[in-house]
């Protein structure tokens, strides 16, 4: 109802299982895919990464009840881009629909921040050695970029903590997807903080 109120926002589909909801993919091929992390039959973080791996996949939204829940660190590592808290304001949920539409990153630095400080270890020792593997890979000024990314800063913000132009750091960033394999800058934060390295 909140969605199908907006205007400028159609709603092609809906799924009440995570299976249902990547067949559903499928078919209507969404722009923005909202998914619920607790779903029967197959949970929203494995239909988020059924999603993800899709020829042309949507955006992924992750729904959750609380924002510091290791399910949603696994929703985020399977490809979702950001989450929202279950009880957001429908003007909120709009906003991070469109925002997701346009291609923009969702999570606030703030909330990046909070989500990974609330997740106390950095992961099993597999994803902090796949992670430290990965940063290795990057160029010192490339690492600089991946530190304040995943310390949630945005581009201008980075920009000016490093002396660079906002252009050069979205090249920069378009980079780190490449090499860090990364779908958003959420993986970017994700890769930054299994690796120790903030």
């Amino acid at each position: 109802m909140i969605l199908s109120s907006a205007d400028d926002v159609e709603v092609v589909g809906e799924a009440d299982d995570g299976a249902r909801a990547v067949a559903a993919v499928r078919q209507h091929t969404p722009d923005v895919v909202l998914m619920d992390i607790r779903m029967p039959e197959m949970a929203g973080i494995t239909g988020t990464a059924a999603v993800r791996r899709l020829e042309k996949p949507p955006q992924v939204i992750v729904l959750t009840t609380f924002q510091a829940d290791e399910q949603v660190m696994s929703a985020l590592r399977a490809g979702a881009g950001g989450f929202l808290l279950k009880d957001t304001p429908p003007a909120e949920i709009l906003a991070a629909v469109r925002l997701f539409a346009s291609g923009e990153a969702m999570l606030s630095p703030s909330v990046t921040r909070t989500l990974l400080s609330h997740v106390g270890d950095a992961g099993t020792s597999e994803r902090r050695r796949v992670a430290t593997e990965r940063l290795a890979t990057l160029t010192d000024r490339e690492r600089q970029v991946a530190v304040a990314v995943g310390n949630g800063a945005s581009n201008a913000e980075v920009a000016a903590m490093l002396f660079m132009s906002e252009a050069t750091v979205k090249s920069h960033v378009s980079r780190l997807f490449t090499k860090l394999d990364a779908t958003n800058r959420v993986h970017i934060a994700i890769v930054v903080h299994d690796a120790d390295a903030s």
